[in-house]
């Protein structure tokens, strides 16, 4: 991805520039005078960069001593029996540079320190959020895991992705913003700062961050005017300013990314890309929207929304039924925010409906409308919550096989497009991508294995762990303690 290279650079020499690895992605660009950089914001690279620096003396001291002895024996690549010619070059020209250890290496840190504890708290995020809507402990756990594992956040945790990230950021901005229930301790004028603060670096990540830190201000100032209110100016006033100077940092940044990389302050990365395809529509590829894109975005077979979860389908049903009359344990949203997470997944599909880059989601699968994740599932559970229990269950579990299928299986490009991984799972059983990535390198892990080792010695493991940090017993006990 990308976002490793401008991880790695600023791990190594605090830089933004990339020039040690000009040519080795399509998005590492040269600007004249200022060496080579990529075109997308740099706020995932930053984030991922802090647990990468923090790894680096042992990577580094790995790579020294594979490099030498590379060097002594004079090896030449190995075959890498990727299906695409790009992912087999990629890897010959990172070996001959000795950068395959080293961005391997980085990419598994940033992955399993950056990303999965990120979406981790997400899903965190989500339990807290759904406990005072569901009036249950025990059911909140059950949805907040439905949402990590049967929706793609559990497959996009698997990319440095700052579209997902995005996501989180932009929740938890909501979340404080909503307190319902004023069930967190902090003032007013403190949530609003800290909500503009995730709002803006939800800005750094990537500029359809600009759309939700605009749906997060109305939102906000609607929260904060009361019904009667004589100054409703003067309280909006007081809102853009302090949810305002929270976003002015991470704003702030990439401002002066901006201006270190290309010489500009505000003109985005995209201003200065070499000319790449459907870049002549409209600025740099964005126009208005279209209808092929919006209904890509929505059904394509590769990465559509609602082909890649259609569980967010029972979110259209929200706005239907959240006034119907409630069943025990329903979830019911007020009309202000019904309305906050609905207005902003339409906007931000409409958004991405003018990008002329849509279409190039089949790479990694749906990823553009992964921001409106956590919203939509806070639709859906309107929904679920007033269907059968029996249905509900039924749509779990064919969600989970789905995320799942398409976490262990990562290629949703050719074929049946999202139905690939079900297929490939149900047929060749249970994978891991970094086991299927490595058993593609000629000779690491001998012959015999057509789909790499089996992961379920670490299935097994990680099982365990999670049993003994859940262990029933310690739960009885502290009940027979209390």
């Amino acid at each position: 991805m990308r976002e490793v290279y401008a991880a790695v650079a600023l791990g190594d020499h605090l830089s933004f520039r990339l020039d040690d690895y000009a040519g080795m992605h399509d998005d590492i660009f040269e600007i004249e005078g200022r060496g080579w950089h990529h075109g997308a914001n740099p706020g995932a690279s930053m984030i991922a960069a802090m647990p990468y620096a923090l790894a680096r003396p042992l990577i580094d001291r790995i790579v020294e001593r594979t490099n030498q002895r590379r060097a002594e024996s004079a090896d030449s690549p190995p075959t890498y029996n990727a299906p695409d010619v790009e992912a087999r070059e990629l890897f010959r020209e990172a070996w001959n540079r000795g950068y395959d250890i080293k961005l391997g290496l980085a990419a598994l840190v940033m992955q399993w320190f950056c990303m999965a504890p990120l979406s981790a708290a997400g899903v965190v995020l989500m339990f807290f959020a759904l406990i005072p809507l569901l009036k249950s402990d025990r059911r909140a756990l059950w949805f907040a895991l439905l949402y990590a594992f049967g929706t793609p956040v559990f497959y996009r945790t698997g990319f440095i992705n700052h579209n997902m990230m995005l996501g989180h950021f932009a929740f938890a901005a909501f979340l404080l913003l909503w307190n319902y229930r004023d069930r967190l301790p902090w003032s007013p004028e403190t949530r609003l700062a800290l909500a503009g603060f995730a709002a803006g670096l939800g800005v750094l990540l990537d500029y359809s961050g600009g759309i939700l830190l605009l749906g997060l201000f109305f939102y906000s100032a609607y929260r904060w005017i009361r019904p009667g209110e004589a100054s409703k100016a003067r309280i909006v006033t007081l809102t853009a300013i302090r949810f305002g100077l929270g976003a002015l940092g991470p704003v702030a940044i990439l401002w002066f990314y901006q201006w270190q990389s290309f010489g500009h302050p505000f003109y985005p990365g995209q201003h200065w890309m070499a000319p790449v395809e459907w870049m002549d529509l409209g600025y740099q590829g964005f126009s208005l929207p279209r209808r092929d894109l919006l209904q890509m975005l929505l059904v394509d077979h590769r990465f559509g929304l609602f082909v890649s979860c259609p569980l967010f389908l029972v979110a259209l049903a929200a706005p239907l039924v959240h006034r119907a009359r409630t069943r025990p344990g329903a979830v019911t949203l007020a009309t202000p925010e019904l309305v906050f997470l609905l207005a902003t997944s339409t906007v931000l599909w409409l958004f991405f409906g003018a990008v002329a880059y849509t279409r190039l989601q089949f790479v990694t699968g749906v990823r553009y409308l992964a921001p409106l994740f956590p919203f939509l599932f806070l639709l859906a559970m309107v929904a679920l919550t007033r269907l059968p229990v029996v249905l509900v269950r039924l749509i779990a579990v064919g969600s989970i096989t789905l995320a799942w299928s398409m976490a262990m299986y990562r290629d949703v490009e050719r074929g049946w497009g999202v139905l690939d991984p079900v297929f490939e799972i149900l047929l060749g059983g249970p994978r891991l991508p970094i086991l299927t990535r490595l058993s593609r390198i000629e000779g690491l892990f001998g012959e015999g294995f057509l789909f790499g080792p089996s992961p379920l010695p670490l299935f097994a493991l990680a099982t365990a762990i999670l049993f003994v940090i859940w262990m029933p017993w310690k739960q009885s006990a502290r009940n027979g303690a209390g």
